[in-house]
């Protein structure tokens, strides 16, 4: 009775936090929770039914892990898991350098009104969508009036093919996830910045630190925590693809599909072709119980590090 008399109490005291979080609360049981019941699907061979979706599910022929063979037996499964763990392991470790920089450059401008210009245009491509970013790129370098291909014969050089070679296709779609997500990852890495306590950079100061040693001594140190969280987060999605990014993009080109197709692409590609449903689940199913693992293992690693930057 005390306990529960304790608890009482403490509900009436944060009353007002928890109205604040009801929505979200509510929100994730409806459309994270409650949808996680679907998963059964990955195990059946979903067949539909007139009597509505959840007879679709209890009707379906139980297969067992038979859905998985769709990512495992084929020729194509060592290709997209490299291409899917490569790319996101550039994407993390290129976006935290890059994001972080640009952070600490925005913080030292002295015109806060052009620190705002330049944050509101490094921030506008996140807005944009992947099918407006793939006609832009394809204005560049489009075969027969790009603007890549014009000034290449401006210095005499034979116009190129890019959508048929897939050469430099692991730069171009790293470069534009970079211009893409950068300037919202600096946004974030920027208000941290600008919570840290200016007391730390004066102390500093008075000690001779120039502002290399400011940045290396008491800006980097205090942005740990943050990069130990988001780069966690962003290991639990190791084996998701950015489906805008590798399809349309490189505009869906068979040619390209050795350094463009990752699972997302994979299997999209196969639920359009065979139409089953059973086999998309079980591969978001796996790739959600790997980014799991990951998530659990990555966060012990930093627990055993420094258990005040781990995410629990």
């Amino acid at each position: 009775m005390r306990a529960l008399g304790r608890i009482v109490k403490d509900i009436g005291r944060n009353k007002a936090m928890l109205l604040m979080v009801l929505p979200a609360t509510v929100w994730f049981v409806f459309f994270s929770y409650l949808p996680m019941a679907g998963m059964v699907i990955a195990f059946k061979e979903y067949r539909y039914s007139r009597d509505g979706f959840l007879a679709s599910i209890i009707d379906s022929k139980w297969v067992g892990l038979s859905n998985f063979k769709f990512l495992f037996s084929t020729n194509d499964a060592y290709i997209i898991t490299r291409n899917t763990v490569l790319y996101n392991l550039f994407f993390i470790v290129l976006g935290l350098v890059i994001a972080i920089v640009m952070a600490i450059m925005l913080a030292e401008i002295a015109n806060k009104r052009l620190a705002k210009v330049y944050q509101t245009g490094m921030f506008l491509p996140y807005f944009l969508s992947w099918v407006i970013v793939g006609y832009f790129l394809y204005s560049f370098l489009s075969m027969d009036k790009g603007a890549l291909n014009q000034m290449l014969a401006w210095f005499g050089i034979d116009a190129m093919n890019w959508y048929s070679d897939p050469t430099y296709w692991p730069i171009i779609i790293v470069v534009v996830f970079l211009w893409k997500s950068v300037g919202y990852n600096s946004v974030i890495y920027l208000a941290a910045i600008m919570g840290i306590d200016k007391s730390l950079y004066e102390a500093a100061m008075i000690d001779g630190a120039n502002k290399w040693q400011q940045i290396r001594n008491v800006t980097l140190p205090m942005l740990t925590p943050l990069m130990t969280i988001l780069t966690l987060l962003a290991i639990g999605k190791i084996f998701y693809a950015d489906f805008g990014l590798f399809y349309q993009v490189p505009r869906d080109s068979g040619t390209l599909y050795s350094v463009t197709n990752v699972i997302d692409t994979y299997v999209y590609r196969g639920l359009k072709s065979t139409g089953e449903i059973g086999m998309s689940t079980a591969a978001g199913l796996y790739q959600s119980l790997v980014g799991f693992v990951l998530v659990i293992a990555s966060n012990g690693i930093v627990r055993k590090f420094n258990k005040d930057n781990a995410l629990f």
